[in-house]
């Protein structure tokens, strides 16, 4: 998600306010610019729920943050996974930022059902499969009444005129909802229009048999006269919440490789469906088999694990929401008062100006031995390119292990997995 942009005064209206994030965030060229009027057909698509479910590995970022029950935890919240997957290392504090309002809804309705919910088995009920009749009626008697009233109001809003309540998405597959699910249901239909079925990925018993199924039923979709034209769109990418700007820097980089946008990611989707066990991989459940593993529950994410329901009800109340950008809510917080960023891929929209506004921030608010994580579409940091020098003096980072991070991402969209260390107390 996006995240940094200059002091303005907050509306009150959720929707309102998630398109003025937006545009602060995204739009910071001329509208008479190829790449401003992109911008603005992104803000316009992305002002909607995108992420129903996060697409970064937690797993990752527990090791890279070395999280434990001193953790400061910064994060945005995206699909909301995250946080909730780093509270089961009992940490001292998450504050959860994001632009969209629909992310911010989507946290929100965990946290009250992980606070109001009966046990483990209705909370995954509600949010592993995601697709029963009478989760509707655990919403009305357990989460609704307990709900603040913007997260409601979100909630029981239509998302179009002829449409249900958003809350209803629960009852037939929440995550086949969002940009993103309805993305990976069209790659789905178009490869079996292509004569393809990119599902049976989901038969195989080993990596061994990963490799093959892609190689016969996934490898040859991406060479398709229709998914390479797809492919080379910054339009259709948008609903994998590809802005622009990250577009350019992914075509960038296929022109350097000498291959096309298509074989990029391809490359990408083969990570994901043979570099890993399917077991544990819930990334690629959701790929290719649209939902969890709701039999074994080994392909779930960490919050969901049977486990680990009591230590979330123990700990939800260490997480504290806000609708804004990084920049803004760093702001607002003491110096030195955090150890561990996690960023995701937002630093990929900024500029030289929004990345700096956003450094110097990080380095007032960090503690001593904070660690920052993030991701980028390419191969590339752009911190070194963007930031003023002195902004980085005090950190450091191992590009050999920054390459065994985002080779053990298993989620496996992403260029590259970045983790910069603070040697030193920053010059305020």
């Amino acid at each position: 998600m996006p995240a940094s942009m200059p002091t303005m005064e907050q509306p009150s209206n959720p929707q309102t306010k998630t398109k003025m994030l937006l545009d602060s965030a995204v739009n910071n060229t001329s509208i008479f610019s190829r790449k401003g009027l992109l911008d603005r057909l992104f803000t316009t698509w992305f002002d909607r729920l995108v992420y129903p479910q996060i697409w970064e590995d937690p797993e990752v970022d527990i090791q890279a943050l070395k999280l434990n029950s001193q953790s400061r935890i910064f994060t945005i919240s995206s699909g909301g996974c995250n946080a909730l997957n780093y509270l089961t290392e009992h940490p001292e504090s998450i504050t959860v930022v994001d632009l969209n309002e629909a992310h911010i809804a989507l946290i929100k309705l965990k946290l009250t059902a992980i606070k109001h919910l009966p046990d483990q088995i209705a909370f995954f009920d509600f949010f592993g499969k995601a697709d029963l009749k009478k989760n509707l009626d655990r919403y009305h008697a357990d989460i609704k009444p307990n709900l603040d009233e913007k997260t409601l109001a979100y909630w029981e809003a239509k998302s179009s005129y002829f449409g249900k309540k958003r809350i209803t998405q629960f009852t037939d597959g929440f995550y086949r909802h969002g940009l993103l699910g309805q993305f990976i249901g069209l790659i789905h239909w178009l490869s079996k229009r292509q004569g393809y079925d990119i599902s049976k990925v989901m038969q195989a018993q080993n990596l061994k048999d990963q490799q093959t199924l892609f190689d016969r039923h996934v490898a040859p979709v991406f060479e398709t006269r229709l998914v390479k034209f797809l492919c080379h769109r910054p339009i259709v990418m948008y609903s994998l919440g590809i802005p622009p700007a990250q577009f350019e820097e992914m075509h960038h980089e296929s022109k350097q490789d000498r291959q096309g946008m298509h074989d990029l990611l391809k490359e990408r989707a083969r990570r994901l469906a043979c570099d890993f066990p399917l077991k544990d991989n819930y990334f690629a459940w959701q790929a290719f088999n649209r939902s969890y593993d709701i039999v074994h529950r080994e392909a779930v994410p960490r919050y969901l694990k049977t486990n680990q329901f009591n230590t979330l009800q123990l700990e939800q109340d260490k997480v504290h929401v806000f609708h804004q950008s990084m920049t803004e809510r760093l702001k607002a917080m003491p110096a030195q008062s955090l150890n561990a960023y996690l960023f995701l891929d937002a630093q990929d929209w900024m500029d030289a100006q929004q990345l700096t506004e956003l450094w110097q921030e990080v380095n007032r608010t960090a503690m001593t031995n904070a660690r920052v994580v993030f991701r980028t579409a390419g191969t590339t940091s752009p911190l070194e390119e963007k930031l003023p020098a002195n902004l980085l003096q005090n950190w450091y980072t191992d590009s050999l292990q920054n390459e065994l991070w985002t080779r053990q991402d298993r989620s496996a969209i992403y260029g590259g997995v970045f983790a910069y260390y603070l040697i030193d107390e920053p010059d305020i």
